[in-house]
């Protein structure tokens, strides 16, 4: 049987069952400084202004994410390190591609915890050199393949994030193509139509049903171009200072839907243009509404921190199938019958021109987006 990629990684470090054993005893000697580890790397993280900006929620989150790095230590000494543990190490490293993390900064928080726990391991064996050069050398090997695991899965991530990016230019470059040339064509059938309306005989009303659906048919593919082009075209931003309980209101306003903002009454402003983040939250809104359905709910919340205002749209509807959430926001994917999978892209594409960004959280019932943007500066 092939060598598996982990397993590999364990011979070219020499990781092997010696230092799964001391590992293992390190553990209760480690464990009563979880805490105050988590403490002195998050610590660490928001004295840095640029790591600090790579946490999503910004200080708000530190709280549940030091619990996270508990547990992250707790089963980098105990194991067992097999394909379990590969992956569950490996989703780390796809997690930084998703939040644009430098790779500079793991390096820097490994150090952070291997500085930590060899003066644990330091006190602790102080009195056995054999014993205190064991445990580091076991230590030093476990975190080499953390790096390793973090650092491979990192770059498949990013390569294919950049064949994405690839594709989507390709594919941008076609739609204006083909988006412009259909305009003309379009624009002759509106005109017809248009004679045709004012040569209808009075009380035929066939004839007049039949010129209704042409309309609004057209007005479809109309709208369909008009979000193609704006998938691919920099329309530059009109910034001022944005309230987002008002950009939220008129999207709702606009989908006739009844939501309460109350809220993102006391959100801070964002920079922004009201024009397109109203359309980022009429898109938002419209999925939400569509997959909650008629006897459904729609909600909205938000918060703020130091940093950013992050603005969640939450639905009651069926969630989103976990085979297509890695691709839920590039262009041409939908999980809808009619619909052709520009909304969630054109919502990524302004949310990131203006800073920010946009994910999908799963729930135990429905989905939620989370639109985060920058806090406007004084």
């Amino acid at each position: 049987m092939a060598e598996t990629l982990f397993e590999e990684l364990k011979r070219y470090v020499g990781f092997g069952p010696p230092d799964e054993l001391a590992l293992r005893m390190l553990h209760p000697v480690a464990r009563p400084q979880f805490e105050r580890i988590s403490e002195v790397f998050y610590q660490r993280i928001l004295e840095h202004e640029a790591a600090r900006k790579a946490l999503v929620e910004g200080e708000s989150m530190v709280g549940r994410l030091r619990h996270t790095l508990v547990a992250w230590m707790d089963k980098l000494l105990t194991g067992p390190w097999g394909p379990d543990y590969y992956e569950l190490r490996a989703r780390i490293g796809r997690k930084h591609v998703d939040i644009a993390l430098p790779q500079h900064y793991m390096f820097g928080a490994m150090n952070v915890l291997r500085q930590e726990l060899n003066a644990v391991i330091d006190a602790a064996f102080i009195q056995e050199p054999d014993m205190l050069r064991t445990q580091r050398m076991a230590l030093g090997k476990v975190l080499d393949l953390e790096l390793a695991i973090m650092l491979h899965t990192y770059r498949e991530d990013l390569l294919s994030q950049q064949a994405r990016n690839e594709r989507l230019s390709t594919f941008g470059q076609l739609v204006g193509s083909i988006g412009h040339e259909l305009r003309n064509p379009l624009g002759v059938m509106e005109s017809s139509l248009y004679i045709l309306r004012g040569r209808m005989a009075a009380g035929d009303e066939r004839a007049k049903k039949h010129i209704d659906r042409l309309a609004e048919q057209l007005g479809i593919a109309n709208t369909i171009i008009t979000d193609l082009l704006d998938m691919i075209r920099d329309k530059p931003l009109s910034t001022q200072k944005v309230r987002l309980r008002d950009v939220v209101e008129a999207a709702a306003l606009q989908l006739r839907l009844p939501l309460g903002v109350e809220p993102l009454s006391q959100l801070p402003d964002v920079n922004g243009d009201p024009s397109q983040l109203r359309q980022v939250f009429v898109n938002l809104l419209q999925n939400a509404q569509q997959a909650a359905g008629p006897a459904g709910t729609v909600t909205v919340d938000a918060e703020s921190n130091a940093l950013d205002v992050m603005v969640g749209v939450s639905d009651s509807g069926p969630g989103v199938d976990a085979s297509v959430r890695a691709r839920l926001f590039e262009p041409l994917v939908t999980t809808r019958q009619k619909g052709i999978g520009l909304g969630l892209a054109l919502v990524k594409r302004i949310v990131e021109r203006h800073g920010g960004r946009v994910g999908y959280e799963p729930r135990e019932q429905g989905a939620r987006f989370v639109v985060r943007l920058p806090r406007s500066t004084p």
